[in-house]
């Protein structure tokens, strides 16, 4: 060597540093959670979410426009249906008519296939006690039972449109369940985002009144422990057995460490789910003046593709490709 070692050299300008960035952010690399509600004829705004809607079918087409046009890498719906739709079983799940299939349908016919459609397969939005799945007599969630549920939500959501199933609700055996379920239908083109590795977090908060949550208790005896990361390991290994053909990790921002080994193990893409408390301490944080809101959220967002996620799911989606 001579002299002193100067990494510097290649931070000295933007172009330099772009010409030696080890991560990307792109659009494609964005996925839009959306919510579609039952009964409104305007989209009404998520009060612990500022910036982020319920809408009416009229609003969900139009954002849908908005952020193909963007260029997202595709779209996650979820349904909220009215309270009096709700019950034990979450039958609205599987009704043709039910809201989310009604959204997906309207997504289908407004985008087709500019962006991919991914649907949020979990009975929770749809059940009065709030849980997952079916309750057994002793009001614990009965898993054996929930994947005959999940199997006929995921041929519904299929029927009407969605190219990537995302079942959510951690239950042992769901992807190989709804794999056989979409293949016997002959559904064989129809993919699984698996949610892999789904914490009990006390980041969903928001998330709860997005979907007007009935949920009474916790949902800690299904999904992972926060203390656990080799757990992460051994749900991974399921799901790709069992077929999934994307997986992730949910929340983002407190998992970085699960989100990177799932990524260097992992043969198929890799997600992760940027969630609700994330989005809503970032806003509250920029909404007073304490943080540089744009810095904050791509910084989010790159710090999670550098831990490994091929895709994001982020209410930012739109915005931040406008950015990009």
């Amino acid at each position: 060597m001579t002299g002193m070692d100067r990494p510097r050299r290649l931070r000295r300008t933007p172009a330099l540093r772009r010409l030696v960035a080890e991560t990307t952010l792109e659009p494609r690399h964005l996925v839009l959670p959306m919510f579609v509600a039952d009964g409104l004829d305007e989209p009404r705004e998520i009060g612990s979410m500022p910036g982020v809607y319920q809408h009416s079918m009229d609003s969900l087409r139009k954002a849908a426009v908005e952020a193909v046009h963007a260029g997202v890498g595709g779209l996650m719906l979820f349904g909220v249906p009215r309270p009096e739709d709700k019950d034990a079983t979450g039958s609205l799940a599987s009704d043709p008519q039910g809201i989310l299939n009604r959204g997906l349908r309207a997504l289908a016919d407004e985008v087709g296939d500019a962006t991919v459609i991914m649907a949020d397969t979990c009975l929770d939005e749809f059940t009065d006690h709030g849980h997952c799945g079916v309750l057994a007599s002793d009001g614990t969630v009965d898993n054996d039972a929930t994947l005959d549920r999940y199997v006929d939500m995921a041929l519904a959501q299929a029927e009407a449109g969605a190219d990537l199933l995302g079942p959510s609700g951690m239950m042992d055996g769901q992807v190989a369940a709804i794999r056989a379920g979409l293949d016997a239908a002959g559904r064989i083109d129809t993919g699984i985002l698996a949610y892999t590795a789904k914490y009990a977090s006390a980041f969903y908060g928001p998330f709860r009144e997005a979907v007007a949550s009935s949920l009474q208790g916790d949902r800690r005896t299904y999904q992972q422990d926060s203390a656990n990361r080799r757990e992460a390991l051994r749900e991974l290994e399921l799901d790709l057995a069992e077929g999934a053909d994307i997986v992730m990790v949910k929340p983002a921002m407190s998992y970085l460490d699960v989100l990177r080994e799932v990524a260097d193990r992992s043969i198929v893409p890799v997600a992760a789910y940027q969630i609700s408390g994330e989005y809503s301490m970032i806003t509250a944080a920029a909404q007073n003046g304490w943080i540089d809101r744009r810095g904050a959220i791509l910084e989010s967002l790159l710090g999670i593709r550098r831990a490994g996620a091929d895709m994001v799911l982020t209410y930012w989606a739109t915005e931040a490709s406008h950015w990009l």
